[in-house]
């Protein structure tokens, strides 16, 4: 949008240029060419006029008395004519552009009005109006300042229809967007006022607050949950929120508790797919830290918890580099190199704390349990793929027993050569 501004100013100032450049070099022009054409021709007549009395003069035609006259009469003639000249092309001059004025005054009024009017309706005006602290350049024109603009035309509408209930809930929520959190608890109290209570607004004050917080259920957001539950206990707004809270927690069984309660009740303002998602994310979460029991004996199948991390000078040696994907994985110590379970990450998440059973097994045939000693590794891969390869980073542990119940630390410390 500033782009679009300079391009206005500058096609403006150049049609400026134009007109006004044309309108002063066309009458300088004229006058100037004007006077010296008039000029020459009353002096060029003078001395035609000259010649022939003094050739009059010299054949006897006029005597001494009559030709003085008349060389008078001509001087008082031409100096006569270049005066009434020189005031008549002045007279000329000032009408030419008493005239003429007119019209590049209305042109450059048409064209500063018409560019006004076009960059207010497609520019970022209210932008420029409203937050020039926002603009430090041209490249800050982003998704966080077209929500500032968002926000600034539904203050307005409000000022406009102060009982637009729609119009104060849109407003609260593009707040909560650019994290002014008082405004928009005070924006949903007008919906309240408006509409009364409802379960949605009440979820929608405890989003703000539980932002405004830190991300932390304070006994107000505590009070806002409470009130949104006790008018509908299966409000989507307030499930979804106390689900976020459990899985930034790490309570990942309580979080898709709260969202497949959401789900269950299928409301057409749910991102149902969004939600989904985000279960999937809990339950891989979930699986990396609990263990399972195995169907065949009903004994507890065999689990190694691992605590991966990365060496300080790995790590510093990543810093630069992209997000790589990391490998934990286990494979038999005798026989195939098949992982029996295997976990992928990022080189972000670590350190972190991950259970290899036979729910991370590869294949049905091919289990922790089925083994009874392994090899552990932690890759990071240089170019993402699988096995271990020159320039990746790696941790080893040999010949671990899979009934081992302490946790085992795997650093990754290492280049492969």
């Amino acid at each position: 949008m500033i782009e679009l501004l300079i391009i206005v100013i500058a096609l403006v100032l150049l049609l400026l240029v134009v007109i006004w450049g044309h309108f002063l070099t066309q009458n300088r022009h004229q006058a100037a060419a004007d006077n010296s054409f008039r000029d020459q021709t009353n002096v060029r007549l003078y001395h035609e006029h000259k010649a022939e009395i003094e050739q009059d003069y010299q054949q006897g035609a006029l005597d001494s008395e009559s030709y003085q006259y008349l060389k008078t009469e001509l001087d008082q003639s031409l100096l006569q004519d270049i005066e009434d000249n020189s005031k008549e092309a002045r007279q000329q001059h000032s009408d030419s552009r008493q005239l003429s004025i007119f019209w590049p005054v209305v042109l450059s009024v048409f064209i500063l009005g018409f560019s006004g009017y076009f960059y207010q309706q497609n520019g970022a005006f209210d932008l420029i109006a409203s937050t020039p602290q926002a603009r430090a350049g041209h490249e800050m024109l982003d998704e966080q300042q077209q929500v500032i603009v968002q926000v600034q035309k539904l203050k307005q509408l409000t000022e406009q229809q102060p009982k637009n209930a729609d119009a104060w809930y849109q407003l609260g929520q593009a707040l909560v967007g650019i994290g002014e959190f008082s405004e928009a608890l005070s924006a949903f109290d007008q919906v309240i006022a408006i509409d009364g209570e409802h379960a949605d607004l009440y979820g929608a004050k405890a989003q703000a607050s539980y932002y405004q917080n830190q991300q932390r259920i304070t006994p107000q957001v505590q009070g806002f949950i409470d009130k949104a539950l006790a008018l509908d206990a299966r409000d989507p707004s307030t499930n979804i929120l106390l689900g976020m809270d459990q899985f930034t927690n790490k309570a990942y069984q309580q979080a898709i508790d709260y969202w497949q309660l959401v789900i269950a009740d299928a409301r057409p303002t749910v991102n149902i797919e969004a939600l989904q998602g985000a279960i999937d994310e809990a339950k891989n979460r979930l699986s990396l830290t609990s263990g399972v029991i195995a169907k065949n004996t009903g004994l507890p199948a065999p689990e190694l918890a691992l605590h991966v991390s990365i060496s300080e000078e790995i790590a510093q040696q990543l810093s630069i580099s992209e997000d790589n994907v990391v490998f934990v994985y286990a494979i038999p110590a005798n026989g195939s190199r098949m992982p029996l379970a295997a976990v992928k990450l990022k080189a972000s998440d670590l350190p972190i704390d991950v259970v290899l059973n036979d729910a991370r097994a590869m294949s049905p045939q091919a289990k922790l349990s089925d083994a009874e000693k392994v090899h552990l590794y932690a890759i990071i891969s240089s170019d993402g793929g699988v096995g271990i390869k020159s320039g990746d980073y790696k941790a080893e542990l040999q010949n671990i027993d899979v009934r081992r119940t302490t946790p085992i630390e795997l650093v990754i410390d290492s280049v492969v050569q």
